[in-house]
């Protein structure tokens, strides 16, 4: 049959910014559909807003749009462009929703567009809940009891009182579920009437078509996922099937998951197989990857079908990398034509992608959290998902795959780590149970901890719906841990062996028997006792794998012969890649972004490329990024087991720790104690930047100035040194990324508060305390320095002013308010410290600028963040060059003119805020985003505007704006509010900010704070009359007082600032988005 050729150009529609229930495997499936695509020769036109994207370099596509995906820009794309067919399983429910939109406005069949992969039609009856039901019904498979309800040209009081009407046929407690949403977006589980009424309006809210699904509760029953794949000769596989740890009632993307199913008896396997075949086929999906996903009872076995996803999706990229089947891939080329007789399985060389893969091991997937970062939100799991990251490990049973598991999550676990429980106030066992019944993310490990107390598999079960199957696999684990605790550490190589193989770390049997990581190494390596590696293969060993994807895993010899290892290293020059783990808020796509560079710029200089990585939503774990890949916790021990195995054959030039974020860097230490040598900047150079004390000893010698700063680290030390710099001051850890526990602190008293949490976060390393510079302009610049020269790549001036987080504020390249002269000064210091610190690579440098005054913050000698937004807004690939100067090339050797393709580009933060409620959205030294955006045009305004629309928000063009500023940014309203009302826009504003505006002869209504009676601003916000909304506020109490203000405009969705600059820079957006008649260019065009 073959590929399509009445077909030329194919459009594909990305996933955006990166969001909790939409991350980075929507950039893995959207590269693995863009290579897929290209390669049979049809050209590819792509739209993300997302510049941390693989997808989104030049190469990937023939034309690449860095836009808002709304349906608005995506028709000027159409209109320019041309496609012959799109492409929207690729891009989660961002794609698919905007592909619906177009196709109901009649765009697609304006310009005769076809949509491929899935139709219109089929997208529809998987996503609307009530047709997907009637089709279920139709097929003759159960779903849970339910009512479906809808507000009426979105009246949700309406809807709410239908649902109200309608709750005996569920009962409570209940599980709301919006339509066409992800991540379970606006919907939750329902205890009581209070919550019922909130949740189906939050949901009927967040549903696009205003539709929610209220599902009797299943709690405590069973959940396991399919993943399908269907081509359209009706030939279906299924490439895994995946189980949940957790049972019902916690988000699969929040639960602890294996694969391949480990509790199903083959009976229910094989109905549960034939149940998801028959759904794809009554939905329609023709081409492609769906995921199924089934509840059971364990009581009686009944089975209901929860839902389906009609395109690729977290699970799938999950699934392609527990199996090494690359669905996005053959989904990619099965919605051109192809069916899977004809396409080849690309690890075994040997077999058709129509084999079912087989599994001879064990993967888990352990969700990774970051409730630190909002205190305010309760760290419990419900149906919406509020995880940011996974950890993915792999090993020959369950044991090892979860020990594994466990410490590749990066949260300081070593294995099935005690857990301290507080026994103050109750017995053991009470309070055993209440921390079994509540869905944590650290239930496991309470599990763990209720067996040492004494609980038995039977009781546990019956509290938290685990299956005992796991259960007696964690007794099992505890059990071995009290034999060591009681025996010591085995001094014969059989026993040991046999410990390792149950997964447990040396710093594991450490803890277990007083010990350093370092003594049971030796001990375990003077034995003789060695890990293994095995190959990813698709086929449990039926076949032989060509690609090098491997695990590790400790093994019992046969017949006193060695074990068998797969890894065979190659006799070529190599570098191995240290990747970035779980993504976190702070360390996310952007460096795995760098990885991945870094791999494909050794390629080009023919040398050999070893990934070592354990997340598996992202590119860098893909078989075919690297020559080699590791899919390994990132932690001393499994580093440097995996590297000496290298070193058996070839010539290792070293290890890059500088992409990766903080994560590798915290190896760096162990790898220089072990002779490795690392790539680019040497360790010294990391330490001395990240040293206060010598870093300000450098500064004084280069006579640079930074702001009055001292260092402590006790509680006692750090008053002192708050009162010699003088408050408001900033506290700050060493050695963290993405602002861990950073305060700004006004006085003794904030002191006190927040300086434990600090010196805990700090650890060894001391306690920063600088002086906080009000109403600075924060600058952030990236470099790359070669030992002998210096590239200034980009120096991008903050919107947000010195105070908010780099990572949180938006920011503007190139500046938009500082002066040339003042650019050129911030050039010559970064080049003056690449040189001194001897930096051979990526640097990053963050100024703030004061009047004329420069103030050096910090410099990271490493990548940083705004790598791949400077990349694509300079159009040169500077994680590329960097990695070849770091392998020994100079920059003189590369062409590094600038060729943007705008004037300006604006990167805007993506918060999670409406996941956590009751966590403030202000915005401080902590990071709290989760994802970027980037807008790009000829005024600066237009590009903040776009990035606006990137990321959701929507700036209005008339209405009532809400001015509320601290006394230092009243002056600086006066011309913004004076424009806002030449605009046509009505202006209103708190007492104290009315007043003086008032005062300045501007037509300003004043309207009560919520402190002063009613009806209040927030009245005014629930009843939808407020446009647009300009906070600022200084110190902890009127933060406080303004709490719900910020919270009710989330709620409510109005457009929000609460920085002075931010409020400027909205401005401008307004002005020139109405003035202009934008179009759209590809990355392709500029230059």
């Amino acid at each position: 049959m073959g590929k399509r050729t009445d077909i030329k150009s194919i459009l594909i529609i990305g996933a955006g910014p990166i969001v909790i229930g939409q991350a980075c495997e929507f950039d893995y499936s959207g590269v693995q559909a863009c290579k897929a695509l290209k390669e049979e020769g049809y050209r590819i036109i792509l739209v993300n807003s997302n510049p941390a994207t693989i997808m989104t370099d030049p190469a990937m596509a023939d034309a690449t749009y860095i836009e808002p995906i709304t349906p608005e820009f995506v028709e000027k794309i159409i209109a320019k462009e041309r496609p012959d067919a799109l492409l929207p399983t690729m891009g989660g429910q961002t794609a698919l929703n905007t592909a619906l939109a177009l196709e109901e406005s009649g765009v697609l069949k304006k310009y005769n567009v076809e949509m491929i992969g899935a139709k219109a039609d089929a997208i529809d009856k998987a996503e609307n809940r009530e047709r997907f039901r009637d089709a279920m019904v139709k097929i003759g498979l159960e779903n849970p009891r339910a009512v479906i309800i809808s507000a009426p040209d979105g009246d949700l009081n309406a809807g709410v009182a239908e649902a109200v009407r309608l709750l005996p046929e569920t009962g409570l407690p209940a599980i709301i579920r919006p339509a066409f949403t992800m991540g379970g977006t606006g919907g939750g589980i329902a205890y009581n009437m209070e919550e019922f009424e909130h949740f189906i309006r939050s949901g009927l809210d967040a549903s696009p078509t205003n539709q929610v699904l209220v599902d009797e509760s299943l709690l405590g029953w069973k959940e396991f996922e399919m993943e399908v794949v269907r081509d359209k000769a009706d030939n279906c596989i299924i490439i895994c099937a995946i189980e949940n740890i957790d049972p019902m009632g916690v988000h699969t993307g929040d639960s602890i998951t294996v694969a391949p199913a480990l509790t199903l008896t083959d009976k229910e396997y094989q109905t549960m197989r034939d149940a998801s075949i028959a759904v794809l086929r009554e939905i329609g999906i023709e081409t492609g990857g769906s995921n199924v996903q089934f509840g059971l009872n364990p009581k009686d076995g009944r089975m209901v079908v929860i839902e389906m996803n009609p395109r690729v999706s977290r699970s799938s990229a999950l699934a392609s990398k527990a199996t090494g089947f690359p669905i996005a891939k053959i989904a990619a080329k099965l919605a051109v034509g192809y069916t899977l007789d004809e396409l080849d399985n690309d690890i075994t060389g040997a077999t058709p992608a129509a084999f079912e893969p087989t599994l001879d091991y064990v993967v888990t997937k352990i969700p990774r959290f970051a409730f630190e970062k909002f205190p305010g939100a309760e760290p419990l799991l419900t149906t919406s998902m509020k995880s940011v990251g996974e950890a993915m490990a792999i090993g020959r049973n369950f044991k090892e795959s979860m020990q594994k598991a466990l410490r590749s999550l990066e949260t300081d676990l070593v294995g099935f780590d005690d857990m301290e429980l507080d026994t103050s106030s109750d017995d053991i066992n009470t309070v055993m149970r209440t921390e079994l019944a509540r869905a944590t993310p650290d239930r496991l490990l309470m599990v763990a901890q209720a067996f040492r107390v004494g609980f038995s598999v039977e009781t546990i079960n019956e509290i938290t719906g685990i299956d005992p199957w796991f259960l007696r696999q964690i007794e099992e684990i505890v059990g071995a841990e009290n034999w060591v605790k009681e025996n010591g550490l085995p001094e014969d190589a059989q026993t040991l062996r046999e410990l390792k193989k149950d997964g447990f770390s040396d710093a594991r049997l450490g803890q277990l028997t007083d010990q350093t990581e370092h003594e049971v190494r030796a001990l375990r390596r003077g034995l003789n006792v060695r890990p293994v590696y095995k190959r990813v293969d698709t086929c449990a060993a039926e076949f032989a794998a060509k690609t090098p994807y491997m695990y590790s895993a400790y093994e019992t010899p046969s017949f006193n012969d060695e074990p068998e290892c797969e890894s065979r290293p190659t006799d070529r020059k190599k570098v191995i890649i240290l990747g970035g783990g779980p993504n976190r808020i702070g360390q996310g796509i952007e460096f795995d972004y760098c990885c991945c560079h870094a791999a494909y710029a050794l390629a080009e200089i023919d040398i050999e490329s070893i990934m070592v990585n354990c997340n598996p939503e992202t590119v860098s774990t893909d078989y075919d990024t690297s020559d080699r890949l590791y899919f390994e916790p990132l932690t001393e021990e499994d580093v440097l087991e995996l590297i000496e195995k290298e070193r058996s054959n070839g010539e290792l030039l070293g290890v890059i720790v500088q992409y990766g974020g903080q994560t590798p860097l915290k190896l760096a230490e162990a790898l220089e104690d072990n002779n490795i040598p690392l790539l680019g900047t040497k360790r010294d150079a990391i330490d001395l930047a990240e040293d206060r004390e010598r870093f300000k000893a450098l500064l004084d010698e280069l006579n640079l100035l930074q702001p009055k700063n001292a260092i402590a680290r006790t509680d006692e030390e750090a008053a002192k040194a708050a009162e010699f710099v003088g408050y408001p001051v900033v506290l700050r850890p060493s050695f963290v990324l993405g602002g861990r526990a950073m305060e700004i602190v006004e006085n003794e008293a904030d002191l006190k508060r927040y300086v434990r949490e600090a010196v805990k976060v700090s650890g060894k390393s001391p306690l920063l305390i600088d002086q906080y510079l009000r109403d600075a302009i924060e600058v952030d610049v990236d470099a790359i320095c070669d030992g002998t020269d210096v590239y200034v790549s980009a120096v991008m001036e903050h919107i947000e002013e010195a105070g908010v987080h780099s990572g949180d504020s938006a920011c503007s390249l190139p500046p938009y308010t500082l002066s040339p002269k003042m650019v050129a000064e911030l050039e010559r210091q970064t080049e003056l410290l690449a040189m001194s610190l001897g930096v051979v690579g990526l640097m990053n440098v963050q100024y703030a600028v004061k009047g004329d005054k420069v103030y050096l913050i910090e410099v990271n000698p490493r990548a940083s963040r705004t790598v791949p937004f400077v990349a694509k807004a300079i159009g040169v690939p500077i994680a590329n060059i960097a990695a070849k100067v770091m392998a020994g090339m100079k920059l003189t050797e590369f062409d590094l003119t600038k060729r943007p393709r705008a004037k300006y580009a604006v990167k805007e933060a993506v918060f999670p805020f409406a996941r956590f409620p009751g966590v403030d959205t202000a915005l401080g030294p902590e990071m709290r985003s989760t994802g970027e955006v980037m807008g790009q045009a000829n005024s600066f305004g237009l590009a903040f505007g776009k990035s606006q629309l990137g990321g959701g928000v929507t700036l209005p063009e008339t209405g009532i704006v809400f001015i509320s500023v601290k006394d230092g940014d009243k002056e600086g309203m006066v011309p913004v509010a004076r424009e806002l009302i030449e605009l046509g826009f009505t202006v209103i504003a708190t007492g104290g900010t009315a007043k003086f505006l008032q005062d300045k002869n501007l037509d300003v209504a004043s309207i009560k704070k919520v402190s002063e009676g009613r009806p209040h601003i927030v009245d005014e916000i629930k009843n939808g009359k407020i446009a647009l909304m300009f906070n600022t506020t200084w110190g902890k109490q009127s933060l406080k007082d303004s709490f719900s203000l910020r919270r009710s405009a989330l709620t409510a969705k109005v457009p929000y600032f609460t920085t002075a600059s931010g409020a400027r820079a909205a401005l401008a957006a307004i002005r020139d988005l109405s003035n202009e008649d934008y179009d759209v260019i590809s990355l392709q065009d500029a230059g």
